[in-house]
């Protein structure tokens, strides 16, 4: 699909419309090309709408999170991409009264904000995520997480819009989750309701301040990256490695192509300096990986999701 899309997709929904939209300042590295079209649905059945036209007219369609686990081809992407930031997609619901013990956010919510409010309603529960970046949908469909736990210890169902725009909810005992994976088929996380329990509010503050003291003191949070580039693999042993030690092992701390540079802090941390492109991160993927594999015959995957022209959404 082409910057002259028939406007015949959207011009009847309830869409916020951007052709030719500029992605980079969507990205936690900020780099990267442009959309075709970026469209941002404001209600639930406009999302649905658009998925079965996008499915009837074969256009692929992705979604743009938080996008701190993206990186989107210096030529831009093709097809549609949506972002739920309308108000519906970031809603969070709490009971109204009584001990609170479900809670419900919408695909668009912000990971971030939620561990900060149950924080401050003495809420435990999710502040394994402390610190870690992500929308609701794409911590979902990744099972985003780290040392602590992640967030599928939490879920209790999770209600996906598939490709032909049918709306179904998976109960948490049809729910697997693994690491960095789940059982969910393709589609879009509309919400998901989590089990949470009611705690001393000073204990849930302190346990939260730990989580992110850790992460700050092993981390190189300031740095313009996505967090950890890869998934720690499974050794030829059956044991898993943690990625950031073999890159370290490697020698490959410091090393940059380009803008790019991996974390002389941590291994697992690929991060850009002003200018860089995503073909030099590109670049510098495929050369930790090269290096990796070359020495402990192990190949390293990558969390980060990379959109460009042609490939499947």
């Amino acid at each position: 699909m082409t910057v002259a899309s028939p406007s015949s997709l959207y011009s009847d929904l309830d869409v916020a419309v951007e052709l030719d939209a500029p992605l980079a300042s969507h990205t936690w590295f900020g780099i990267g090309g442009h959309a075709d079209l970026l469209l941002r649905p404001r209600t639930l059945p406009a999302l649905e709408t658009l998925m079965r036209r996008c499915r009837r007219d074969g256009l692929p369609l992705r979604v743009l999170g938080s996008g701190a686990n993206l990186l989107v081809d210096d030529d831009g992407v093709d097809g549609v991409v949506v972002k739920l930031d309308s108000a519906i997609f970031k809603t969070v619901e709490w009971n109204a009264s009584g001990i609170v013990e479900r809670m419900r956010a919408y695909g668009g919510a912000s990971m971030e904000s939620i561990v900060q409010e149950c924080k401050r309603r003495g809420l435990r529960g999710l502040e394994q995520m402390a610190g870690i970046p992500a929308s609701i949908g794409g911590a979902i469909r990744m099972n985003a997480g780290g040392k602590y736990g992640a967030i599928g210890d939490a879920v209790d169902a999770v209600a996906l819009l598939a490709h032909d725009g049918a709306l179904r909810i998976y109960q948490r005992d049809e729910l697997n989750f693994g690491y960095r994976t789940t059982n969910l088929p393709a589609g879009i996380v509309v919400w998901a309701s989590f089990r949470v329990a009611s705690d001393d509010p000073v204990a849930c503050r302190k346990r939260v301040l730990e989580i992110f003291t850790y992460k700050q003191s092993t981390q190189p949070l300031a740095a313009s990256s996505a967090g950890c580039m890869f998934r720690n693999p499974t050794m030829p042993d059956g044991t898993m490695k943690s990625a950031g030690q073999l890159i370290d092992l490697a020698g490959l701390k410091g090393t940059s192509v380009g803008g790019a540079f991996v974390s002389m802090q941590h291994g697992n941390f690929l991060a850009v300096n002003k200018g860089a492109r995503v073909h030099d991160m590109r670049a510098l993927v495929d050369l930790v990986q090269e290096r990796v594999f070359a020495q402990f015959n192990v190949h390293l995957h990558t969390e980060v999701v990379f959109w460009r022209r042609g490939d499947e959404a």
